[in-house]
């Protein structure tokens, strides 16, 4: 994947764990300047060699505030914010007649309010050319009805949102000079499907044509790929990383 010799400065939510610290590390390893954004540690330590272009950040991106901060604690180390890539999220394995409508709106409000608060936040303060990238997930596809660490109803309904929410900011900051984009990765081997049994991951990976889960570091380099100049004739548009799993 082509990259420009000129450094971005990378807003990464999701930072301390999964998808999100995977983004984090390939950055950073590609030379760019990293804010890494979540609510819970970030591994600093295992960063250190990168700590003149790495800053971690405590915020919960279903605050408004917290994400205003997000972005002028990267203003602020960094002087400019060129990308965003939104990962963070709540997963929700509740089946139709587990949920109750508090936390429906929990799931709603960080995974699809938050993607918006983040994205707005950081747009505002981007010059053109900047990128976003939200995430939405093949759960969609698949219509997850929850229980052993699969996504249900809430979890789903929320990253559908996310198609809708991509495709109306590509639109709405496009006169800014700044594209959205959206990944939708298939089962990653993460802390989110960490409870799968041994019969659930044989049947992710049958569903897939290259015939195994996925590894966060694929989805984040389809991420990187998004925010560089390489993708700069993409927005609004919706990826899927999944091992071709579209195909059942």
């Amino acid at each position: 994947m082509a990259e420009t010799s000129e450094p971005k400065t990378v807003i990464v939510t999701g930072a301390a764990s999964g998808i999100g610290l995977a983004c984090v590390e390939a950055l950073l390893a590609a030379g760019h300047n990293v804010c890494g954004v979540d609510l819970q540690a970030v591994p600093t330590a295992k960063l250190e060699q990168h700590a003149a272009r790495f800053v971690a950040v405590h915020a919960d991106v279903s605050s408004a505030p917290d994400c205003a901060k997000a972005v002028a604690e990267a203003l602020g180390k960094f002087g400019v914010v060129t990308s965003l890539i939104h990962m963070a999220a709540v997963h929700s394995t509740l089946s139709w007649r587990e949920l109750r409508a508090e936390h429906f709106n929990r799931i709603l409000a960080v995974n699809v309010t938050g993607a918006f608060l983040i994205a707005q936040a950081a747009a505002a303060r981007m010059a053109r050319g900047g990128a976003i990238v939200l995430t939405s997930s093949n759960a969609i596809s698949v219509g997850g009805v929850g229980g052993h660490g699969r996504g249900g109803p809430a979890y789903v309904s929320s990253k559908a949102a996310i198609i809708g929410l991509a495709r109306a900011l590509a639109r709405s900051l496009a006169p800014l000079g700044i594209r959205v984009n959206a990944v939708s990765p298939g089962s990653i081997d993460t802390a989110m499907t960490a409870h799968y049994d041994d019969d659930a991951r044989r049947r992710v990976a049958e569903r897939t044509l290259v015939g195994r889960i996925g590894r966060a570091d694929e989805i984040a380099a389809v991420a990187q790929f998004l925010i560089s100049d390489a993708a700069s004739y993409m927005t609004g548009e919706i990826v899927q990383v999944n091992g071709g799993g579209s195909f059942d």
